[in-house]
């Protein structure tokens, strides 16, 4: 029999609480964390909205080389490692460097350091551009600083897939821990809010252009009309259960299930591919739909999209046939830092007895969701299913299960 993967650390940085106590109050009471983009000057576009994380320091948690080197994005992945290798009471430098692995999603790299030097080589020249930008732009830049800052010389790297990705990640940690590497720290810390990288979030057509932060991330709403872009999200600590136990490690959950499908091409007649992740995430786990207690939505908050993704929800467990959740809609969809943040969340939910609220929106009666509104409701959860989909047609699925459940 295959030993389990759990999880022994969380870390979150997300725009309504900077560490993972200050996110799960916040979460809890449903205090957004969606405003008014502050980090440049958004007058001339449609897009003025973003959930960023608030009162980061970065000089106050790394050392002072890091900085040059690091985007925004990366600094705050390296500071959510940290803590979560602090929070599964592991010290690298005690452990065998070929025992500890990472793998991340990134869906863009550093984009705020990258259009800082492509401006300095467009108004300056070549010579004023830093060398760090080889590396700080890349999607591949949070696996490479983390490994290089915790000597942790295991199996390694980064998965592409959007919003999607955060899972994917997951999934592979778990194969890795599988085959042998007791340790892998996982998830996705995201974010492009600059002008480049905004620009190319509104090319996707999927934002939404509201003023208002409460108005503007309605998925399942009648006035859904896009997502609202974040930056920040969460990194785990996955163990061996075997090993984890055998150190005395406490586990706040298992990775229970996993699968990913692709949409067919517009066109085709065929069906989406989310009901099906869903299905074969739960046949991984050993699950029946019944014995999803919870579900996290990926929440596109398009209406084409969010009926499919109802559809597939009423036809796995029934109209109304599980509370559905969406606390992203308290921080804005966070790209492939979304999703691990939803884990999180999932882990947080089944520990504590309560679902967190999705809030401001208005279901649609049609969707037929037992969409969980307003504020949290208490239940004592043992399961919980997180969906995420990525642009083009990704959907992954991923089954987690309360410590003991």
């Amino acid at each position: 029999m295959t030993a389990a993967t759990v999880v022994t650390g969380v870390a979150v940085a997300a725009p309504n609480g900077l560490g993972t106590a200050a996110y799960w109050r916040a979460t809890r009471a449903g205090a957004g964390g969606i405003r008014p983009i502050r980090k440049f000057d958004t007058s001339r576009y449609p897009v003025t909205l973003a959930g960023e994380v608030p009162d980061f320091r970065p000089e106050e948690h790394l050392p002072s080389r890091l900085l040059p080197q690091t985007d925004h994005m990366t600094r705050l992945a390296l500071v959510a490692a940290d803590q979560a290798l602090a929070d599964a009471r592991v010290d690298p430098t005690a452990w065998d460097p070929f025992a500890m692995g990472v793998v991340t999603a990134g869906s863009s790299g550093g984009f705020e350091f990258g259009e800082r030097e492509l401006r300095n080589l467009w108004s300056k020249g070549g010579q004023y551009v830093s060398a760090y930008q080889s590396f700080a732009w890349f999607y591949a830049v949070n696996t490479g600083q983390i490994s290089i800052r915790n000597g942790m010389r295991g199996p390694c790297g980064v998965v592409v897939s959007d919003q999607a990705g955060g899972l994917d990640a997951l999934a592979q940690a778990r194969r890795l821990i599988r085959g042998g590497t007791p340790l892998v720290v996982s998830g996705g810390v995201d974010g492009s809010i600059c002008s480049w990288g905004l620009v190319a979030q509104m090319a996707g057509g999927r934002l939404s252009t509201a003023t208002d932060p409460d108005r503007a991330y309605l998925p399942f709403d009648a006035a859904a009309a896009g997502h609202v872009p974040g930056e920040g999200g969460a990194l785990l600590v996955l163990e061996d259960a075997d090993s984890a136990r055998d150190r005395g490690a406490r586990a706040y959950g298992e990775i229970a299930g996993y699968a990913a499908t692709f949409d067919p091409r517009p066109g085709t007649g065929r069906p989406p591919g989310l009901r099906r992740a869903i299905e074969l995430a739960l046949d991984d786990a050993g699950l029946a739909p019944a014995d999803i207690d919870l579900v996290f939505a990926d929440a596109a908050a398009v209406p084409e999209l969010d009926r499919i993704e109802a559809d597939a929800l009423a036809a796995v467990f029934g109209p109304g046939g599980v509370p559905v959740t969406a606390p992203k809609t308290m921080t804005g969809r966070l790209l492939s830092g979304a999703a691990p943040l939803d884990v999180v969340t999932a882990l947080l939910a089944l520990a504590d007895g309560v679902v967190p609220p999705t809030v401001n929106v208005t279901p649609l009666p049609g969707y037929g969701l037992d969409l969980v509104v307003g504020a949290p409701r208490p239940a004592r959860p043992g399961t919980a299913l997180v969906l995420a989909r990525g642009h083009g047609g990704f959907n992954s699925a991923l089954v987690v299960r309360r410590a003991g459940a």
